[in-house]
C-alpha cells in the first residue's frame, strides 16, 4: 500500500568535492584584506 521510507527514487552519486585549506577559506570571507583607516585626512594601512 504505502512505502514508508521512500526508497523509490534513483540513487544520485557523490561527488567527491574538493576540500578547501582554512586559508583558502579566509580568502574567500576576506579576511585576509589589508584594512585601511583615514589619519589626518590620508589613508593608511593599518
Amino acid at each position: 500500500m504505502y512505502k514508508l521510507h521512500g526508497d523509490d527514487k534513483p540513487k544520485k552519486s557523490k561527488k567527491k568535492e574538493k576540500r578547501m585549506s582554512m586559508r583558502e577559506v579566509m580568502e574567500l570571507m576576506g579576511i585576509r584584506r589589508d584594512t585601511y583607516k583615514r589619519v589626518r585626512g590620508a589613508i593608511r594601512r593599518k
